[in-house]
């Protein structure tokens, strides 16, 4: 499964696409950020972000998109405008039709790390030794996309396995009422 995780930001948006599955070794395809100028305006500077993710989906076709999932901060523009690109990123997930999910910045610390409450150098560390790279990948918006996408691939699939099985267990209590109470 290849999945690419976005770490959303205006000035910054770490992109990071990753390959593998749970139980299987994780391979780094790419990493990087989609930047726009902070003199632009609003509109300018989500367009250059949609743009930008396109390009992403374009060149490294992914089966699934993890965004960070924004929490409040103490600067509220900070927060909008994250918010923001977070939402462009995942329209465009979802006018492709591919599976969005989101995760908390300290779900993604704890799945890499081990601690929810580690710090980006830890992150980094970790993401490079998971992906066995000399070091983490810069910048650090880039590294906490590629820890988004590791943290899907070996939290989300169980999270959607748990789902559909959840799902299959209500169905099959529902048939078993309706059958038991003719």
């Amino acid at each position: 499964m290849r999945v690419l995780g976005i770490d959303p930001g205006l000035t910054r948006c770490g992109v990071g696409v990753v390959d593998g599955a749970v139980g299987r070794a994780l391979t780094m395809v790419a990493a990087g950020t989609v930047r726009t100028p902070a003199e632009d305006e609003l509109p300018a500077r989500l367009l250059g972000i949609e743009q930008g993710i396109e390009q992403w989906l374009d060149d490294y076709r992914p089966d699934a998109v993890a965004v960070e999932r924004v929490f409040a901060q103490h600067n509220v523009s900070t927060v909008m405008g994250t918010a923001q690109a977070g939402a462009v990123a995942v329209v465009c997930a979802a006018r492709r039709g591919l599976p969005v999910a989101l995760h908390t910045p300290s779900e993604v610390k704890a799945a890499i790390t081990g601690s929810g409450r580690a710090d980006k150098a830890q992150v980094g560390v970790m993401v490079a030794r998971i992906l066995r790279l000399d070091g983490p990948p810069r910048p650090a918006d880039a590294a906490d996309a590629v820890a988004l996408a590791i943290c899907h691939l070996w939290r989300g699939n169980a999270q959607a396995h748990l789902a559909r099985a959840r799902q299959e267990f209500a169905r099959r209590i529902e048939t078993a009422r309706r059958a038991g109470g003719r």
